[in-house]
């Protein structure tokens, strides 16, 4: 399961100290480098995220093997999608799941800026991560 390095309001602050947005995409691919490894043997059409541009796999989980806090695993073969995962670990990860469909990952990634700066089929792949996020949630 992915620990995030940083909670949102952190990685908010972080945003804020970069000037330009070839600094904050360099950021954003280096949160992605801090994922945990994800096997090649999960990456399946199972755990396949459709209507991404780049090939996404999520496996939803819990915290600490317990059933009420949500987390889960991914992995991406574009270096900015990984950081994007990063980003939504940090919205998603232990919160109860019951939470999970109330946190408004859109309105974050707005806060961050991401809303003006993601091309249109990067985020198309990122409403698709989130609604698996949810689903899963929903479904645990």
């Amino acid at each position: 399961m992915i620990e995030p390095a940083a909670n949102f309001d952190d990685l908010v602050d972080n945003f804020g100290l970069l000037d330009d947005w070839e600094d904050r995409y360099r950021y954003i691919i280096d949160l992605g480098k801090k994922l945990p490894i994800f096997p090649d043997d999960l990456k399946t059409e199972t755990y396949k995220v459709r209507g991404c541009m780049s090939q996404v796999w999520i496996i939803p989980g819990h915290v600490d093997g317990g059933q009420s806090r949500f987390a889960f695993a991914a992995d991406s073969d574009a270096h900015i999608v990984k950081g994007l995962i990063h980003v939504l670990a940090s919205l998603y990860t232990g919160k109860e799941m019951g939470q999970v469909a109330a946190v408004n990952a859109e309105a974050a990634f707005s806060q961050l800026g991401l809303d003006q700066h993601l091309s249109p089929s990067r985020r198309n792949g990122l409403v698709a991560m989130i609604a698996r996020i949810r689903a899963a949630a929903s479904q645990s």
